[in-house]
């Protein structure tokens, strides 16, 4: 670490004693919680019974204000998602309400009621597009042809490069995104709604002493914006961490449509296969990069079942021209797990 890092890092603590004190956690008692995949770092402060989560978002690497909007949006509309106990945005920390460790992903471990758990979750999805207005998810970024066209070429960048050891030539990443180009407006067959973006296991929590939506506890919420209705439902079906039987995904998806009678299920059907086959591209990207870049190489055991999740995505018949581009470029002796190293 050099002299200017130091004196920045010094800086950020002193802030946050400030912060700390202001707020009456100043001696409390410090615990560090288990990351994510970003930059973020959490701690526990336990001060007596009393217990809070410090969200540690360094700039420039990353930014608090749109988690601090985005849980203000959600707690203000009924949703569970953890109140801000004190933030000092330009530092990066945020003091949180501690919703406890009950996260999905430790209560299906452990035998928790599987149907009880997603059923409440999708229930959630419902409630968040009845109650957030077209007004209020405006202000939230659009999913829109830029940034989807960014994602689909993380694979491009970090998993092409790693089984065929060279980058992709230019010609043939504009064909690649030729076709998604011509297929990404499609998507617009569907109204957009708010998509909390990462709604999966590991964000979702169980508090039992909630009633009804408020029982579901919100996480990492802070990519969250205004997209194609079912963004999140295909984030939470097709979690690239686990999978999920057909027969109860098939009974969520026939819950979520019973509440929206008014789409059409070939569209939503098409829709959802296109935002998973963009989803599920990425995150074969992003997995590698967190191994090659991040030193993460545990991320590289999803990549069997989220490539699965992209071949079933790209069954659908409209994305025909885009399933034979993966075949012919990355078919199946490609789409093994490769051995990747971080980068020194």
């Amino acid at each position: 670490m050099s002299g200017n890092d130091m004196n920045a890092d010094s800086f950020r603590q002193a802030r946050l004693a400030i912060m700390l004190t202001a707020a009456g956690w100043g001696k409390a008692k410090r615990k560090p919680l288990a990351g994510d995949a970003s930059f973020r770092r959490y701690e526990r402060l336990q001060r007596g019974r009393d217990s809070a989560v410090l969200m540690d978002a360094a700039p420039p690497r990353e930014d608090v204000r749109p988690f601090i909007a985005v849980a203000e949006l959600l707690t203000g509309a009924g949703f569970s998602a953890p109140s801000i106990l004190a933030a000092d945005a330009e530092a990066g920390f945020v003091l949180l309400e501690d919703l406890g460790d009950d996260t999905y992903t430790r209560l299906l471990a452990g035998g928790g009621d599987e149907q009880a758990l997603y059923l409440l979750a999708t229930d959630v999805l419902i409630a968040l597009q009845r109650r957030i207005s077209r007004e209020t998810r405006a202000k939230l970024p659009p999913f829109d042809d830029k940034r989807m066209l960014r994602e689909v070429q993380v694979p491009l960048d970090w998993y092409w490069p790693a089984v065929m050891e060279a980058p992709i030539d230019d010609a043939e990443r504009e064909r690649y995104l030729d076709l998604w180009r011509s297929l990404l407006p499609l998507r617009h067959r569907l109204p957009t709604g708010l998509a909390l973006f990462d709604f999966h296991i590991d964000n979702l929590m169980l508090l039992p002493g909630r009633a009804g939506i408020a029982a579901c506890g919100l996480l990492d919420f802070q990519d969250a914006v205004e997209a194609p209705v079912g963004f999140d439902l295909m984030s939470l079906l097709d979690d690239a961490r686990r999978d999920l039987s057909p027969a109860l995904a098939l009974r969520l998806r026939e819950r979520y449509l019973a509440a929206f009678p008014q789409f059409d299920r070939a569209d939503f059907a098409l829709v959802f296969s296109l935002l998973g086959a963009q989803r599920h591209a990425r995150i074969i990207g992003t997995f590698t990069r967190l191994c090659v870049r991040d030193g993460k190489p545990s991320y590289l055991a999803h990549l069997p079942r989220v490539w699965r999740q992209l071949e079933a995505a790209l069954a659908h018949p409209a994305l025909g021209p885009l399933k034979d581009w993966f075949d012919r470029h990355l078919p199946s002796a490609r789409r093994l797990v490769p051995e990747l190293k971080a980068r020194q």
